[in-house]
């Protein structure tokens, strides 16, 4: 068994998803910051139902969900039949990898795991899915750990830095993408001003963002997404750090509805723009962003607020999860293997294949 013990980095207390005595365990995120709660989770189908209800949430800590999800669903599979729960399995990871269609990491680890079972296990399933959905944890929080490090050296000490919606502990195994980087930056005193974007309609940046950083004592501001313009007017920005939720061929980014609109305001005020996602994110098969799905979600969650309606009876509402930000308007993409700056396909496969 892998252990995931908590290395001494600072800022870094939070595990949005563990394994613990045989259940998957997770961080109810839909009820932060009002309630902090974990759910426990035994089999894959209500694992992928809460992908889909967004208990977890975040590309890279979907796919450590995904991971765990599978062992879930070998040991449900093994003890009903032995003989036969390769076959078996099969509707179980499909069912599994359709939870959400626009995070690429929920597919890739689903489909490390389905390569694990195919190329056929002699002993004891549980333990060795076990093992690799553990292996994929540690590997996310280390390379959490390292695009931190990168990304905060591209920030001159004292600046100001725009997040939009999660990108920390909670959307991930464990320290963060986006999120990593103001850790890390802040760490080493190169962020003075942190603010994050309240991130409509799910408000991840107004409840899950500052909650993070209340717990680290991370001193931060929240605004409207809308005043993130005049924010960067006023000069109090040098960097926007972003994550995603999959990374193109050419560099264009997949990221939470808003992305798109802050990447053009910040290439209009001289503010420079950084996605920070691990490798899983990349979709070589991608070739732009024009391929990649956008999932469209229910017209409750922009019509109500906090379970109350706030528009009149009889009015629709138009609710894509998330935008496409060209790579023409990044400056930077972090990753575990290094730093692709002003992104290409050409640039992208040669990171990819170092």
């Amino acid at each position: 068994m892998i252990a995931l013990e908590l290395k001494e980095i600072p800022y870094d207390r939070i595990r949005a998803v563990e394994w613990e005595n045989g259940r998957l365990k997770l961080i109810d995120q839909r009820v932060l910051p009002g309630k902090f709660e974990h759910l426990y989770f035994d089999h894959l189908p209500e694992s992928a139902r809460a992908i889909t209800d967004m208990v977890v949430r975040g590309a890279p800590a979907i796919g450590v969900t995904a991971a765990y999800a599978v062992v879930l669903a070998a040991r449900d599979r093994y003890a009903a039949n032995p003989n036969n729960w390769r076959d078996a399995i099969q509707a179980d990871l499909t069912l599994l990898a359709e939870a959400r269609p626009t995070a690429v990491n929920l597919r890739w680890a689903v489909e490390k795991m389905r390569g694990l079972i195919s190329a056929g296990i002699s002993d004891d399933p549980v333990a060795r899915l076990l093992e690799a959905a553990q292996r994929i944890h540690a590997e996310d929080i280390a390379a959490n750990h390292r695009m931190g490090q990168l990304g905060a050296n591209l920030i001159e000490p004292g600046s100001g830095v725009l997040t939009h919606c999660n990108t920390g502990a909670l959307a991930t195994g464990g320290y963060g993408t986006a999120l990593g980087v103001v850790r890390a930056g802040y760490a080493a005193k190169r962020i003075k001003d942190v603010y994050a974007d309240e991130t409509r309609p799910w408000l991840q940046g107004a409840r899950l963002t500052a909650w993070e950083l209340v717990q680290e004592g991370i001193p931060a501001t929240l605004i409207a997404d809308s005043a993130a313009p005049h924010l960067m007017k006023l000069g109090k920005v040098a960097w926007v750090i972003v994550g995603a939720d999959r990374i193109a061929a050419n560099g264009d980014t997949a990221n939470k509805i808003g992305t798109y609109m802050t990447a053009v305001a910040a290439r209009y005020h001289g503010v420079k723009f950084m996605v920070v996602a691990p490798t899983s994110t990349v979709d070589l098969a991608t070739h732009d962003g024009s391929a990649i799905p956008i999932e469209t979600r229910a017209e409750a969650e922009v019509l109500n607020f906090g379970g109350t309606r706030t528009s009149p009876e009889g009015f629709r509402a138009w609710n894509p999860a998330f935008d496409i930000t060209p790579a023409t308007l990044i400056d930077a993409i972090v990753t575990e293997k290094g730093v692709v700056l002003n992104p290409t396909r050409e640039k992208m496969v040669a990171m990819m294949s170092s």
